[in-house]
């Protein structure tokens, strides 16, 4: 099965705007409501939701505005598989994401250097045929970084060991380079609000203290949840290593916040990682 070069966009008109000035005019609204903030250092890895932009989008906003006006020589994104079950990683290795704002072409030096560089990577094509966890954050990047090329990764499995390996492989491949690596997650799942609250502080009370094994544990055990658990512990994996030393809560909220319902709710957080400077 061959690549397509530009995968064109799966969610525009249901999960975000499919009309590129509704879309961008909707992200500036969302950037409009984050309060100041002063990130005393450079960021270099964030954790952020991957609902609809109705639900999550205001939480993730609050990562991407203290990006705004940045710039990096490429931009990792890693999601977790939703609906394509396969081992370790998969990268789309060539030609670019499609938006409504444009396409975000791939990094393929990068690309290609990350699955030369270790057994946990390689290009399987199902992966991202119906996947939203990446596409989903590019629209968001695009508006606060304006033109960047990126890596677009899914993980199949999301243990201990394939978090490690993908974590040193980013490092690896990308050497002095200077990237962006974020981790598209959600928390709990259809719990009540109170419930949903505290498991999600716990999960979040690891990745603030970038405590990744700790969280990977946490999510093993149950006491937390969240559907993109292996990407958020390689963003903090990867950006200790990228010298992070740093971490800072942005944003907590679920569903119940937006729409009322606190019956069953999905949580997100909204976390950036960085060098104190």
């Amino acid at each position: 099965m061959t690549v397509p070069r530009i995968k064109k966009s799966l969610i525009a008109g249901s999960w975000y705007p499919a009309n590129p000035r509704l879309l961008r005019e909707e992200i500036e609204r969302l950037f409009s409501r984050v309060p100041e903030r002063d990130i005393r250092g450079a960021i270099v890895g964030a954790v952020v939701p991957h609902a609809g932009y109705a639900y999550s989008g205001q939480v993730a906003a609050h990562a991407y505005e203290q990006l705004r006006g940045s710039s990096f020589d490429a931009v990792i994104v890693i999601g977790p598989s939703h609906r394509s079950p396969f081992r370790g990683v998969s990268v789309y290795p060539a030609g670019g994401y499609e938006t409504p704002l444009g396409v975000v072409p791939v990094d393929e030096t990068l690309a290609a250097a990350m699955i030369e560089s270790g057994s946990v990577v390689s290009a399987l094509p199902q992966a991202h045929g119906q996947e939203h966890s990446v596409e989903i954050q590019l629209p968001f990047l695009q508006v606060a970084l304006g033109g960047f090329t990126f890596v677009p990764l899914v993980m199949g499995d999301q243990d201990q060991s394939t978090c490690e390996g993908l974590a040193e492989v980013i490092v690896r491949a990308t050497g002095t380079r200077k990237v962006l690596v974020v981790g598209s997650s959600d928390l709990s799942h259809y719990h009540g609000y109170e419930t949903a609250v505290a498991m999600d502080r716990r999960a979040v009370d690891h990745l603030v203290r970038m405590d990744a094994v700790g969280l990977l544990e946490e999510l093993e055990a149950g006491f937390s949840e969240a559907c993109g658990g292996g990407p958020a512990a390689v963003t903090v994996m990867a950006a200790k290593k990228l010298g992070a030393d740093k971490a800072e809560l942005l944003k907590y909220a679920n569903s119940g916040d937006v729409t009322g319902d606190r019956s069953g709710v999905v949580g997100y957080a909204s976390i950036v990682f960085f060098r104190a400077g």
